[in-house]
């Protein structure tokens, strides 16, 4: 599987991307993007069902925006400060959509755009230097790329070397990179143009770096997968660290606009400020339930939620924070107060069958509630796409989607909802508070794969699915075949959503876009 990725990876380059060693001049003529190929099996599948619909706006408090991040929806992959993983934007509605991807021998994960619109990305390939992506929003064309330092590892669950970075208010990517840096590149007209280099190796030694996003007052804050919490100060270069002994980080990092800095690790969740100088201090800290193992879809026996942050720093509690936990039998998702006074407790929800819940991507926040997914099963290793390269069937994943429904006034969680039928192996979902829909990235269900077998393409399991449910009920509205075989499996990038309401989602191919036509 790698030889094949690193071929795949060696013939788009060298046929639709601009040169490795240096950005596309400014003017320069976007080149042309290659679509991904999909399973020729899957021709047979039904492209869309359901049916489009009319957007049903729902009404929720706005995320505050970050003063040095760029414009929320917009900004890194869970599209804010708060790591909300929601737009005010609509996303597609369902009618006559058209589907486009672009090869890249290699995962474009986290979306962003600049302030014309354009796609800023790092696509990483196993073995190679991860790159740095200047994309049109519409054809996925090339307009310019930047070879980032260093080499992504062969794990094809790594996450640390540009899997989370930030664009900031100036048209910066700001990207962790495999070389122990932090980069800071410039968006340009039509170049990408690195403007500052920190080298963060005596801190962080040879420990991959696996978010960076600023606080409110511009600190670059940073985490590591051994337990490295670092800030640095731009203007000065000066960094300070705290270690988390005995812990590991596998997900990104939320802050607020009271200074707090929210981190999960395999062990407990913390509340980092800088008081002195930009020092980080560890607030709170919150053990919670981590289980007895590493559950199959994980990249950690722990939480595999970055924290999600709800409601403003100046409200009651200071705010709150949430995440699940790994308890067995049941995960829960976990709310809690998040202001300096320390974290108490409203209240936890379990989810999903017993013994059958893991979670490995972030809660998404509509208003006070929070919607949860079920990623137990997902088999992320390399073996599993390349058996489904050569035709066979990848496992699939437990079923399971709820919203958990928050009243802070009783201090009590409930489900507000709850699906046992849609499949969502890795994706991170999103929800438009415009359309009113909850955007997400399935396998068949169980009655859609009987279904094929009684239909004869019970061979061709797997297909992938731009889903969207209404957001309010968890119903599925409508379901469109985005592209059959491994190359379309998301591996654990998110959808992202364009203010034009297209859907991008990256996959093990490149990148693709869904769109009402």
């Amino acid at each position: 599987m790698r030889m094949f990725l690193r071929v795949l990876a060696v013939l788009v380059a060298a046929s639709v991307l601009p040169p490795l060693t240096a950005a596309a001049p400014a003017g320069a003529v976007t080149l042309p993007a290659l679509p991904v190929p999909g399973d020729p099996r899957g021709a047979g599948l039904s492209q869309f069902t359901g049916h489009a619909v009319a957007p049903r706006p729902v009404a929720v408090p706005p995320v505050p925006q970050h003063p040095f991040m760029a414009a929320n929806g917009s900004s890194n992959l869970h599209g804010d400060a708060y790591q909300s993983d929601t737009y005010e934007g609509p996303g597609p509605t369902g009618r006559d959509l058209t589907v486009r991807s672009r090869l890249q021998g290699g995962l474009c994960g986290s979306v962003t755009f600049d302030s014309r619109g354009r796609i800023v990305t790092v696509c990483m390939t196993p073995g190679l230097s991860p790159r740095l992506m200047l994309l049109d929003p519409h054809d996925l064309g090339a307009v310019s790329s930047l070879t980032l330092p260093g080499t992504a590892g062969t794990s094809p669950t790594e996450v640390s070397g540009g899997g989370y970075f930030y664009l900031d208010q100036l048209d910066r990517a700001v990207v962790p990179t495999k070389d122990g840096t932090l980069q800071v590149v410039a968006v340009r007209r039509d170049a990408l143009v690195t403007e500052a280099r920190y080298d963060l190796k005596p801190v962080v030694g040879t420990s991959g770096i696996v978010s960076v996003l600023p606080d409110w007052s511009g600190r670059m804050w940073f985490v590591t997968g051994s337990g490295v919490v670092g800030a640095l100060d731009p203007a000065t270069g000066a960094v300070s660290t705290h270690v988390l002994r005995g812990e590991a980080i596998a997900n990104s990092i939320a802050v607020d606009e009271s200074g707090g800095v929210f981190v999960v690790s395999d062990h407990a969740l913390y509340r980092f400020d800088a008081p002195d100088g930009g020092r980080p201090v560890v607030t709170w800290r919150v053990p919670y339930d981590r289980g007895s193992r590493q559950k199959p879809g994980q990249l950690s026996q722990g939480s595999g939620t970055t924290p999600t942050l709800i409601g403003p720093a100046s409200g009651p509690g200071g705010g709150y924070v949430a995440i699940t936990d790994n308890a067995d039998p049941r995960m829960k998702v976990l709310v809690m107060e998040r202001g300096k006074a320390g974290p108490a407790k409203v209240c936890e929800q379990p989810v999903f069958d017993p013994g059958r819940g893991a979670d490995e991507n972030s809660l998404v926040a509509v208003g006070g509630d929070l919607i949860v997914e079920n990623n137990y099963g997902y088999v992320v290793g390399e073996h599993a796409l390349l058996k489904g390269m050569l035709g066979g069937r990848q496992v699939d994943t437990e079923p399971g989607l709820a919203r958990v429904h928050v009243d802070y006034t009783t201090r009590t969680c409930s489900l507000a909802w709850s699906d046992s039928s849609e499949r969502v192996p890795s994706v991170v979902s999103k929800v438009s508070l415009a359309t009113g829909l909850l955007y997400t990235f399935t396998h068949p269900t169980a009655d859609e794969l009987r279904s094929a077998r009684r239909t004869g393409t019970a061979a061709m399991p797997d297909a992938w699915y731009l889903t969207a449910l209404d957001v309010r009920t968890g119903k599925r509205v409508w379901s469109r075949l985005v592209g059959s075989g491994p190359l379309f499996n998301n591996h654990y990038a998110p959808v992202s959503l364009a203010s034009d309401g297209s859907a991008y989602v990256g996959v093990v191919g490149g990148l693709v876009r869904i769109t009402d036509s």
